[in-house]
């Protein structure tokens, strides 16, 4: 059985060091209506970046 569509959804982090790399996680958009930027590292460059929330696609 699904779950209820409750305000936290699924959201894709997609790397600013140009590498393309990705990580998913959740938010909950009551909270945090803007998009979520977080510092988390990123193995293709070996070090921690800036991590923007990308624009999914409908």
């Amino acid at each position: 059985m699904a779950r209820a569509n409750g305000p936290r959804t699924v959201v894709g982090l997609r790397s600013t060091a140009g590498t393309g790399h990705t990580y998913v996680t959740r938010k909950n958009r009551r909270n945090d209506p803007d998009r979520l930027t977080l510092r988390k590292y990123d193995p293709i460059v070996r070090r921690h970046v800036l991590y923007r929330e990308e624009r999914r696609s409908p």
